[in-house]
């Protein structure tokens, strides 16, 4: 909690002013909401005597220099972990002239506790686990935790993180695991170790796939489909049959799941023997994709040289718990100029841009205006797939 305005002196009788007469601000963060052995973070505004600028309270063990700043003082003392209950006095001096006052608040201290997911909790296979270990109590000391579970790939750290949202407890350890896509339905221990590897505590952990009437159930899944990548062909225009690209072109891969699982969009996949490397999925998140399931799709380029022929394309979801298959019509690669330096890469893209490359290079050999454009269209005809037009 924040704490912030214009502080008194002592008995309240007048405002706190600098030297100069300027109001002097106290800003108390985490002032009232504390438990002993938390940190309180003190800024004062406005002090413009020279000499150090030190608070004292009785929460404290002893008076605490702020250091310096732009503007200000500042400082994040720990309240003592033998303060009882209740409410404290502070005191700000500057050049050992009292020049505000405040209070600060304390609650009783909490028994030390293990989170490894809240009570009822489902986690899916492939979901991120949370762990944390909270032990802002007298007498503990320990800096070194760690947590085990046979529904983890590995053991997982708990570190504390001072940058973090919880700054104020510095006795907070933190970490992650992502549990394994094909983790089975169960219940699983999660255990946390201490120094020596001594048990600390344990928690279970509900690991359950989706199934009918889940909200992410599996079945809402649709694709793969393909469409090209001229600026004439966008998602909509996708068929998961029929669609046609030639050997060294580039085709879109869109997918659509009205429900991904949590972390899906990180690492949602295409893959297929006919494209030169596995292809991440993207979110469309434009505006055309208003009021449509969450789409995700990217472009895919094809080998070069590959051989004509129907190719099997998969995506994965739902931590491999839905698969789903798709084909696509690989064409023989459309004919291209050995000096154009494509490489003789062509395809929907090649047919519409690199069209004038072939045309230079057949102006370049003395052919003219209309055969150079009976060829771009036959060149972009190929591509598709489609008959030569007469």
């Amino acid at each position: 909690m924040l704490a912030a305005g214009t502080l008194w002196f002592a008995g309240g009788a007048a405002p706190a002013f600098a030297g100069d007469g300027s109001p002097v601000h106290v800003l108390l963060n985490s002032a009232f909401d504390n438990r002993p052995g938390e940190l309180v973070d003190i800024e004062v505004q406005g002090v413009r005597e020279r000499g150090d600028v030190t608070v004292s309270s009785p929460v404290f063990p002893h008076p605490v220099r702020l250091a310096p700043r732009e503007h200000a003082h500042h400082g994040r003392p720990a309240i003592a972990m033998t303060t009882g209950p209740g409410t404290y006095p502070l005191t700000v001096r500057a050049g050992g002239r009292v020049v505000a006052e405040d209070r600060v608040e304390v609650k009783p201290s909490r028994r030390p506790a293990f989170t490894a997911a809240l009570p009822g909790e489902v986690l899916r296979p492939g979901e991120r686990l949370w762990v944390s270990y909270d032990d802002l109590y007298p007498g503990e000391t320990g800096q070194s935790f760690t947590v085990h579970s046979p529904a983890f790939r590995k053991e997982v750290r708990l570190a504390h993180d001072p940058s973090s949202a919880d700054w104020n407890n510095p006795r907070l350890f933190s970490g992650s695991a992502e549990l394994p896509q094909g983790v089975r339905d169960g219940t699983y221990k999660v255990t946390l170790h201490g120094p020596g590897g001594r048990v600390v505590d344990e928690k279970p952990l509900t690991v359950r796939a989706a199934r009918p009437g889940d909200r992410d159930y599996v079945g809402r899944a649709r694709g793969p489909a393909f469409f090209g990548t001229s600026p004439a062909s966008g998602p909509e225009d996708a068929r998961d049959r029929g669609h046609r690209v030639a050997a060294g072109g580039t085709v879109n891969v869109l997918w659509r799941d009205r429900a991904p699982d949590p972390g899906e969009e990180e690492r949602l996949m295409a893959t297929s023997p006919a494209f030169e490397r596995p292809v991440r999925l993207r979110r469309d998140d434009s505006k055309a994709a208003d009021g449509d399931d969450p789409r995700y799709f990217a472009p895919a380029r094809i080998r070069r040289g590959l051989a004509p022929g129907t190719y099997a394309v998969t995506v994965a979801s739902h931590h491999g718990r839905v698969r789903k298959v798709a084909h696509l019509e690989v064409t023989a690669a459309a004919a291209t100029s050995g000096g154009s330096g494509t490489g003789g890469a062509s395809g929907a893209t090649v047919a519409y841009v690199a069209g004038g490359t072939t045309c230079g290079v057949l102006a370049a050999a003395g052919v003219g205006v209309l055969l150079r454009r009976r060829a771009g269209r036959l060149a972009a005809r190929r591509a598709l797939g489609g008959p030569p037009s007469p």
